[in-house]
């Protein structure tokens, strides 16, 4: 079985990564994907594989529109696994990654960065689908950004929103999926963010104290994850039932 490819993009910063892990490690914790081998490849240093059973992208500090040897060469990667219906989710940078390389634009945020738990809405496109469709009507979300998806890629389906950002999950195609928020961000990973950032963002005229009292827990937008990994489970063992079933059996003449 091909595994499921947690794609590390970035990583948190390295008092983090010393406390409670990184990024990769928060995603793996919650796909909760037993059936499914889990692999973290570093796009910045690792050749990425041929194949896959499902792809997760992870946030950065990175920015897209660097166009980094590294990011470009996920971006050309991308479009192949999808026209396979490989199920595939984009984190942040992983989400406007994602855009890019199906044909959209990411920018920097005309408002500036949005961080701390933001209160996010679903669309009506979100009823019934298969990784967001859970989600209540509103939902809180952890989110940091600076840019964002300014033009979305053509057949793209917007499934949350907020007043800040217009595109905080995309659904690209029919299994393929970005969201701007962070799943796998707990409320100590979004404090400690804020707290690493607390000078920048003073300077940006934001105060960081108040985002930190603003915290709070996000269990409807972690469940995304979960879902993900249900979904490529679910994948997995459609193909692996195809693969065993019986020859079709010949009259004879």
């Amino acid at each position: 079985m091909a595994p499921l490819l947690i794609i590390r993009a970035g990583s948190t910063f390295p008092a983090m990564i010393a406390r409670m892990g990184d990024f990769s490690d928060w995603i793996a914790a919650g796909l909760g994907a037993p059936s499914v081998p889990v692999q973290v490849v570093d796009p910045r240093h690792e050749a990425l594989p041929a194949d896959a059973s499902g792809v997760v992208i992870t946030g950065s500090h990175a920015m897209v529109t660097d166009r980094e040897a590294w990011s470009e060469a996920v971006a050309r990667w991308l479009p192949g696994l999808i026209g396979r219906e490989v199920p595939v989710l984009g984190i942040c940078y992983g989400h406007q990654l994602l855009a890019h390389a199906l044909g959209g634009a990411v920018a920097f945020h005309p408002e500036g960065i949005e961080i701390g738990t933001v209160r996010v809405r679903r669309t009506g496109a979100c009823a019934g689908d298969p990784v967001l469709g859970h989600l209540p009507d509103s939902f809180p979300a952890q989110a940091i950004h600076r840019q964002t998806v300014a033009t979305l890629p053509p057949g793209a389906e917007v499934l949350a929103a907020n007043d800040v950002e217009p595109h905080h999950a995309v659904r690209y195609g029919r299994l393929a999926w970005g969201v701007q928020f962070h799943p796998e961000f707990s409320a100590e990973a979004m404090r400690g963010t804020i707290d690493h950032l607390a000078a920048e963002l003073a300077r940006d005229g934001l105060d960081p104290a108040a985002l930190d009292a603003a915290v709070g827990p996000t269990p409807e937008a972690a469940r995304v994850l979960q879902a993900f990994g249900a979904l490529v489970e679910e994948c997995c063992l459609r193909m692996r039932a195809g693969r065993q079933r019986p020859a079709t059996q010949v009259a004879p003449a």
